[in-house]
């Protein structure tokens, strides 16, 4: 959840941390600090953004040729100076900052009072850094030893980075179900929470697997197991350019991250889509398509956003390839006691590939015999890694904290792979197949069309900014886009907002509808078109105001609605894609209006990492 950097080498360390610690904001912004090795350690933090750490130490002598940096997402102990990474140990030699949560750390923290042990926060970080260096001080034995002997005690997950002040040049790392990259360059090497902060030093990375110890410094790099056997470390090449984690002229990523939509999705369907041959081409779904053929149910596993792409994969699976099809929370999925057998195929949905209860859930399924496919979009993930097999959506670096890009990419990745096994099951004709084929081709155009009523959906945010509530309506393949227009409103403009099935408004929710309430219908027409202009005339009746997302030429729901935002006809099977167009873009400006910052919604991280 946290974000974390580190550099050992010939340059300055601290305009480096900086600059990657503001790349990596995205992962959370309660705190931020600097640890530096300039003759003694150095530590700098602060409550709020890295913005505000920087303008603190101004003056300060900072130079120095290795550091670690941290920007938090707080889980023990509320946001503040003394809570903020990195902590440093009792001696004060030893420095450290740290992703994850240790469950255990009650149990550890009382042994090291007992000991005369003073804490100075509230974290489990803390105690497990004087846990490390009672462990160094009692064995007499080097950091790495100390930190593999602890770590062996630990309950939880972690990825962590330590300075000692008796080692200027090294830092010490590790992971377990956090994800950690090291970045090799000559006489140099960077560390970071995903790629973005070295991405303009190098492009040569080891992604660091679970268990494993990495010791680093400016002209080696030591990877070993807990066992202490040195591993050979597997380097791989970035295909990512600077570009793609700037701003690029957007007044935030959020926006640039909408108007790239019909670019991610081209991207996602290239090189893959062929619509003229009538082909699709997946090489890690294809060498699983017979037992996917062959299976008796679909569980797609998700969280937040990816599970409501999920959720629109479920009709989309089960019309086109006659298969049944679950859709679970990964956090409540790994805590049951679900059924699964050996030959069950578990969808993975996740745009970092690092969600610790998707992670979690899916080892526990494979261990149980089910074959894992992953649908990611980070390359390299620990999802991509634990998965037999599945496609990334490749839709680029997504920096706003509110999933937007990557839930079409998802869902362009998700009904390619539901075509595809339709195709070879025989349970969609040739026709329908070659006609969806060109459907799904013309969806980056259609959502390009989409992207020009963003000056008319900017007004009618406007119009809107001050509602207190929201109420988001749909049905079929439109009811998961309802739940992800209200999502996206309650992340970034903290207004209450609810997504319900159009149907279901009259078992409940139709009680809340008085003349001040919003209530966004998904009215694309479709199979359940007519029963939707049901629902606007029910709502209309009891005087809420209908604002509605209509295909074009559309007058009958048109004249039942205050607002309208219109969109291009497609396909009930592909216009998910296109019709979360407009509640992005009206979530966004609405944030906008009421001064929000939308990039960094409160409370929020973007990859969620700890449970």
């Amino acid at each position: 959840m946290c974000g974390i950097v580190g550099y050992t080498g010939l340059r300055q360390a601290y305009p480096i941390i900086i600059k990657g610690l503001k790349r990596l904001e995205y992962r959370g912004y309660d705190s931020t600090g600097v640890a530096l090795q300039n003759g003694q350690l150095k530590v700098y933090k602060k409550k709020g953004k890295v913005a505000e750490l920087e303008e603190a130490i101004v003056g300060e002598n900072l130079h120095a040729n290795t550091g670690i940096g941290h920007t938090r997402w707080a889980t023990h102990g509320e946001p503040s100076d003394r809570n903020a990474h990195p902590h440093q140990s009792a001696s004060g030699k030893l420095a450290m900052i740290h992703n994850g949560i240790i469950e255990n750390y009650a149990q550890l923290k009382n042994e090291l009072v007992k000991k005369g042990y003073v804490f100075k926060s509230d974290t489990d970080t803390e105690v497990l850094l004087n846990f490390i260096e009672e462990i160094k001080l009692n064995n007499n034995c080097s950091l790495e030893e100390a930190v593999r002997v602890a770590l062996k005690r630990v309950v939880g997950a972690y990825v962590i980075l330590l300075l000692d002040a008796d080692e200027p040049q090294t830092i010490i790392a590790a992971r377990k179900g956090s994800p950690l990259v090291i970045g090799i360059g000559k006489g140099e090497h960077f560390l970071g929470s995903d790629a973005s902060p070295m991405l303009e030093y190098t492009k040569e990375v080891v992604y660091v697997n679970d268990y494993e110890l990495a010791i680093i410094r400016p002209d080696e790099l030591i990877l070993k197991n807990l066992g202490n056997e040195k591993l050979t470390p597997y380097v791989q090449k970035l295909d990512l350019e600077l570009a793609a984690i700037e701003k690029g002229g957007y007044d935030h990523f959020m926006l640039k991250e909408i108007f790239e939509q019909p670019q991610t999705i081209y991207d996602c369907l290239r090189g893959r889509l062929d619509a003229h041959a009538g082909t699709i081409t997946m090489s890690g779904i294809q060498q699983y398509a017979e037992q996917i053929v062959k299976a008796n149910r679909i569980v797609m596993i998700a969280c937040g956003t990816s599970w409501h792409a999920g959720l629109v994969a479920e009709y989309i699976f089960e019309e086109l390839c006659r298969i049944n099809v679950e859709v679970e929370y990964a956090s409540e999925f790994r805590y049951r006691n679900p059924v699964i057998n050996e030959g069950d195929i578990i969808i993975a949905i996740s745009q970092s590939g690092e969600t610790a209860d998707t992670l979690v859930a899916i080892e526990t399924a494979k261990a149980k015999g089910a074959i894992i496919l992953g649908v990611v979009n980070v390359v390299g993930s620990s999802i991509a890694r634990t998965s037999h097999g599945g496609a990334y959506t490749h839709a680029g670096p997504e920096i706003g904290v509110a999933s937007t890009k990557a839930f079409t990419a998802q869902l362009a990745v998700l009904t390619m792979i539901a075509l595809k096994i339709a195709h070879v099951k025989g349970s969609i004709s040739e026709e329908r197949y070659r006609l969806l084929l060109k459907e799904l081709e013309e969806v980056p155009e259609k959502v390009a069309i989409a992207l020009q009523q963003s000056e008319h959906i900017k007004q009618l945010a406007e119009k809107y900014k001050d509602a207190t509530d929201f109420l988001y309506l749909g049905r079929g393949y439109n009811f998961p886009v309802a739940l992800e227009g209200a999502l996206k409103l309650k992340e970034i403009s903290y207004i209450h907002a609810e997504g319900y099935p159009a149907a279901e408004m009259k078992h409940g929710p139709i009680a809340l509808v008085d003349e001040k309430l919003p209530v966004v219908f998904v009215a694309t027409k479709d199979a359940y078109h007519e029963k939707v202009v049901s629902n606007m005339q029910e709502i209309k009746a009891r005087k809420g105001k209908v604002v509605s997302v209509i295909t074009e030429g559309d007058t009958m729901s048109a004249e039942l609605s205050v607002d309208t935002m219109v969109i291009p006809e497609a396909d009930e099977i592909v216009a998910p894609m296109i019709n979360v167009v407009p509640l992005q873009l009206l979530a966004y400006y609405i944030g906008v209006a009421k001064g929000l910052d939308v990039d960094k919604p409160r409370n929020l991280a973007k990859s969620v990492t700890v449970e």
